[in-house]
């Protein structure tokens, strides 16, 4: 079996690999796809179970609206055109984690179609990833294969999973790198975040994804065959089984050999891809329309109904808190990458003073802080009011950054908010200009080298003369008062 590792960069370039993702994505609807089972991941194993989701004869299968809605709202997020009409079909298999022997799905009729993603590729430019549909299904049972004395030689089956409501989202084969599909997956689980549609939690199995990657010669006039990467649990790994297919398949290609249509499994501890089965067509399912559901139909007053709830969107949303609140294009996508931060974010804007200093503080004092220490947004000790009234404080020239650092450093320590340790700490700041200028004239008369520079034209140096009486002030000084003297001061003298 060839290996990827010895390609030179020379033979890679020479072909152009073809990426296509599916995308499976559990809905956070309240019960089942198609009973009144409960939808909570975990629990006692087989204890969700009911008749319906079981399989067992003569239940039947009844659709749950949420899930319905949900799909709509997904769909629409991905700009998919929504069909008024749409058909649930049987696919069969036989695994022992899906006790009908088939998954009730759509096929030849989905909810929705011809929607697209756009992500910056390579050289930074807008890219367009076209997504061929959205469907609804329900997902399969779990096989436990550790956790028990004899998993060694056996395998345990726990179908709380099944009938679990999914839509699964199919792109277009218009991915052509490893980033680029990690950059589809990341703005498609920003959106779905957003709309509330799903937690995406990959530890959990709340999005999975399948990748199908082949390699053509460049320029050549189809395709090459493809393999499928198959419930890979991170973004991270997604990219690293890619790339490795990717050369797998430039490899055999080069042997002389040809790639088979095959599922693979990624093994992220050998960073390698393995032979999983041979890969099934659409016939070899069997699809057949579901004799015990009808058509589903989602009418326009319906889907006008369901989009009442659609929220603004990740890129609309970065786009008006630029214009709005005039901060930069990588705070905006910072602040907006989660509907919570920015939900947070905007209230405290529109409190304060200066909206542009309530996201440097953000963006400085907050999540660098939460990310160093490993902490969630909720776990913060300092709340967006506790940032809105910093904000102010500093805007009004009450508190230096030194000082304001020095706070927040209190509020992580002692696990309190702003307001709290404001009006216990409350800096002595200096105001007084005779003071001041007592201490600028101290640092002036020390430092006639950079005076020359000043007044030999050099302006920029008046930092240096804030700076350093700053540190005589010990961060006291009342920087507004104090920038304005040193200018005053350095012309005089």
């Amino acid at each position: 079996m060839p290996t990827a590792s010895l390609l030179s960069p020379e033979v890679v370039a020479k072909y152009q690999p073809v990426i296509g993702l599916e995308v499976h994505v559990q809905l956070l609807t309240k019960t089942k796809a198609f009973c009144g089972c409960i939808n909570l991941y975990g629990g006692e194993p087989n204890t969700h179970t009911c008749p319906v989701c079981l399989g067992l004869p003569g239940a039947l299968p009844v659709l749950n609206r949420q899930a319905v809605e949900y799909a709509v709202l997904a769909a629409t997020a991905l700009n998919c055109t929504i069909n008024m009409q749409s058909i649930f079909a049987r696919k069969n298999y036989f695994y022992p984690d899906s006790p009908k022997g088939y998954q009730i799905s759509q096929f030849d009729k989905p909810i929705a179609e011809h929607g697209y993603i756009d992500v910056p590729d390579a050289n930074g430019n807008i890219k367009r990833i076209g997504i061929t549909r959205l469907h609804m299904e329900e997902d399969a049972g779990k096989s436990v294969h550790d956790g028990f004395a004899d998993s060694a030689n056996r395998t345990y089956i726990d179908l709380n999973r099944c009938g679990t409501p999914l839509v699964e989202i199919v792109s277009e084969p218009d991915i052509r790198s490893a980033d680029e599909a990690w950059e589809y997956l990341t703005r498609l689980k920003e959106i779905l975040l957003y709309t509330g549609v799903s937690d995406c939690n990959m530890e959990e199995g709340s999005l999975r994804c399948d990748a199908n990657v082949s390699v053509m010669l460049r320029g050549a006039p189809e395709f090459g065959t493809k393999a499928e990467v198959k419930n890979v649990n991170s973004f991270r790994f997604i990219r690293d089984a890619i790339n490795y297919e990717i050369e797998r398949q430039i490899e055999i290609v080069e042997s002389g050999e040809r790639v088979k249509q095959e599922s693979r499994l990624y093994n992220s501890g050998e960073g390698r891809t393995y032979s999983m089965r041979s890969k099934e067509e659409a016939h070899d399912y069997r699809y057949f329309p579901e004799p015990d559901l009808p058509a589903l139909v989602v009418d326009d007053a319906w889907k006008a109904e369901i989009l009442k709830a659609l929220p603004e969107l990740p890129e609309a949303r970065r786009a008006r808190m630029i214009a709005e609140y005039e901060i930069s294009t990588q705070d905006a996508q910072t602040l907006s990458s989660s509907r919570t931060l920015a939900d947070r974010f905007e209230v405290a804007a529109k409190s304060a003073k200066s909206p542009k200093r309530v996201a440097n503080l953000v963006l400085s004092e907050l999540l660098g802080r939460l990310n160093t220490l490993g902490l969630e947004l909720e776990q913060s000790p300092v709340t967006f009011a506790g940032i809105a009234k910093a904000a102010d404080l500093a805007e009004s020239g009450e508190l230096s950054s030194k000082q304001l650092k020095q706070l927040f450093d209190i509020c992580f320590e002692k696990n309190e908010d702003f307001p709290t340790v404001y009006e216990r700490e409350k800096p002595q700041q200096i105001s007084d200009t005779s003071v001041i200028e007592k201490m600028i004239d101290e640092i002036i008369t020390a430092n006639p080298k950079q005076l020359e520079q000043y007044k030999g034209g050099k302006k920029t140096v008046s930092a240096f003369f804030v700076g350093q009486v700053m540190r005589l002030s010990k961060g006291q000084a009342n920087p507004a008062v104090l920038n304005e003297l040193v200018i005053k001061k350095l012309d005089e003298a």
